[in-house]
């Protein structure tokens, strides 16, 4: 299995959010995405926590798919009903 770091962003007005995790800190992270949320010194809303979720879940799931030889759906990679905001989002593995 090859290790890599997986980054995930959000840029929102001049603030950016920046999260460098593994593939062992999928909860980790999500447990992050969470208090961040309900942190209300930062402009991070339950909605950015949502859609960034979303976007580990997806990947998380294409590497399973990926490591147990499942074909992976095209459905599984696009997070079109998010609309424009994902303009901003990006992940890179």
């Amino acid at each position: 299995m090859q290790q890599g770091v997986n980054v995930l962003a959000l840029v929102k007005d001049s603030e950016r959010y920046v999260f460098l995790y593994d593939d062992e800190g999928c909860d980790s992270l999500l447990r992050t995405l969470g208090r961040y949320a309900a942190d209300n010194e930062l402009s991070f809303t339950w909605y950015d926590a949502a859609v960034l979720s979303r976007k580990v879940r997806r990947l998380r799931r294409q590497l399973q798919q990926k490591e147990s030889g499942s074909r992976v759906r095209e459905s599984d990679t696009r997070d079109s009903d998010f609309g424009s905001w994902d303009q901003n989002l990006e992940t890179w593995d």
